[in-house]
């Protein structure tokens, strides 16, 4: 039996340099929420962990496109920029959804 990894070793290495097809991008419209999560949300959310910024602000406008809403909220009247919001690195991920039209709830 495999000892269980920890901390840093159970981590990938990012890859930065990587380009995102379209096709790759237009991927994450497809993601299934799990139960109790807006689908829109749940999309949103998966892009965000799994996008550098330049493909999110390739995504956002798909998003967008395919009748999603960019201000969708949860049960308590957070939306997905009040997520992102709480991230110190999200800067370039909160100027995206802003300038896609999304606003803070709060």
């Amino acid at each position: 039996m495999e000892e269980k990894k920890k901390g840093a070793e159970r981590t990938q290495r990012a890859v930065r340099d990587e380009f995102w097809t379209d096709e790759r991008v237009h991927g994450f419209l497809s993601v299934q929420p799990p139960e109790g999560i807006p689908a829109d949300y749940h999309i949103l959310q998966k892009a965000y962990r799994g996008m550098l910024p330049d493909a999110f602000e390739r995504f956002v406008p798909f998003f967008i496109e395919a009748g999603h809403d960019i201000n969708v909220q949860l049960e308590d009247g957070s939306n997905f920029l009040d997520h992102v919001l709480r991230h110190r690195k999200s800067v370039e991920y909160a100027r995206v959804l802003r300038e896609a039209g999304a606003v803070a709830s709060s």
